[in-house]
Parts: structure tokens; sequence; C-alpha cells
């Protein structure tokens, strides 16, 4: 059945503004629920009938607002940060509690697909910190009872479509690559993608399901 109804959370970064632009797009999607921080405020490049705010104070508790999430097919998790300079504990509150919450709180309301973006590399018993802290939440995902759940292990991910990422070393690299992005995509697809292909692959995901609940680069390039 298609996926008419989506909740989005990390809609204005670099990878959820993306995966917000084929929601809109997408004439099966009827309604986008973006869970922010902040409201946007009247941009003309964001406006769509079919997309609203929701403006949450706490991300550690969603108890209050729950309703708000009843009647939505699928949550598509698009929140995160680089855990460069962050210790163990800091990066595990923003990336593991926030996202358990919202996953609790989605549940509860009887969404049945949650889809969230983990990164390449990702392993629960790795060396590196965010890899485990990544695959613990990940493994938590999974086992919380969702009707379906799928972890996105996407490698390298080039903004485009106007679409720039909100830390400024990490979007001089995206501009300095841009001449050279369609020959990265052919030489490298199972590696290299694109926030407009991310963002297919995980509506597509949502709406008809997939194989596997772990998706690694070489499964994004294949939508």
């Amino acid at each position: 059945m298609a996926t008419s109804r989506v909740i989005l959370f990390g809609a204005t970064g670099m990878v959820g503004q993306g995966v917000r632009r084929e929601c809109v797009q997408d004439r099966e999607v009827e309604a986008v629920l973006e869970v922010v921080r902040r409201a946007s405020g009247p941009s003309l490049g964001r406006r769509s009938e079919k997309a609203r705010e929701l403006v949450v104070n706490d991300f550690y508790d969603f108890s209050g607002i729950e309703d708000a999430f009843a009647g939505y097919d699928a949550c598509l998790f698009c929140l995160g940060v680089s855990s460069v300079g962050m210790k163990e504990a800091e990066y595990r509150r923003v990336t593991y509690d926030i996202t358990m919450a919202a996953a609790r709180a989605v549940r509860r309301a009887g969404v049945g697909t949650f889809v969230y973006v983990s990164g390449a590399g990702t392993d629960a018993n790795g060396r590196a910190m965010w890899a485990r802290v990544k695959g613990e939440t990940e493994n938590a995902l999974l086992g919380m009872g969702f009707k379906a759940a799928y972890m996105f292990r996407p490698g390298l991910i080039v903004p485009i479509d106007g679409i720039r990422s909100k830390t400024g070393v990490y979007q001089g690299v995206y501009t300095a690559m841009r001449p050279v992005l369609p020959l990265l995509l052919r030489m490298f697809p199972k590696h290299v993608t694109t926030t407009e292909q991310l963002g297919r692959a995980m509506l597509a995901v949502a709406k008809r399901g997939y194989p596997k609940q772990v998706l690694e680069a070489a499964d994004i390039a294949s939508f």
C-alpha cells in the first residue's frame, strides 16, 4: 500500500531537505508533518500545501504531543549530527536518546513504518564511537515492534538541487566536488549518492517496503 502521510524529522538539515523535496513532489504523498525545534518562517522555497510544521521545544519528550502523530503512515528520521569533537555521552544523548524518544512516540500513535538514516560503517561492535552508537540505535529501532523498520547506511552524500549543508567545512568540500560529481557517481555508484537519490529511496521503501531491513549504499543506489 502506498504511503500517503509521512512524519519527517530533520527537515531543515541537508539530508532532510532532500527527503522533504521528494515527499512534496510525490503525487502519492498526501501530507508531510515536519517536526522542528523552530518555525522556519515564511520561505518561498519551502512553501507547500502538503507540508506543515510541528514545533517541539523538547526533543527528548514527545509524550504531550503524541496525538499529533496519529493518522500518519510512516516516519522518516533524518535528524543527526557529526560526532567530530563530541564525547561519547554527548553524542549518544543527541543520536540515541532523541531517536528513541521520537520512535516511541510515533509508535504509540500508531505509525507503522520507521525509516532511519544511519551511515556506512555502522557497527554496534565497532571500534569507532559513532559507529557503535549508531549501531545500538539501529538495533533498538529494529526491536521496537514496528510493522516495518528500515536502516539506511549511505556513504558519501552530495547535496544537489540548491540544498546546502549547515556545516561550513562540509559545504566547502561539496562545492569543490560539484564539477566532478557526475564522474564520481559513474565511477563509485555504490559509495556516492545525492540528496535526491537518498530521498527517493527512503520514500520508496516507506511506501512499498524492501526485502532487507538494513540498506547499504549499494542498495540505495538501486533506486
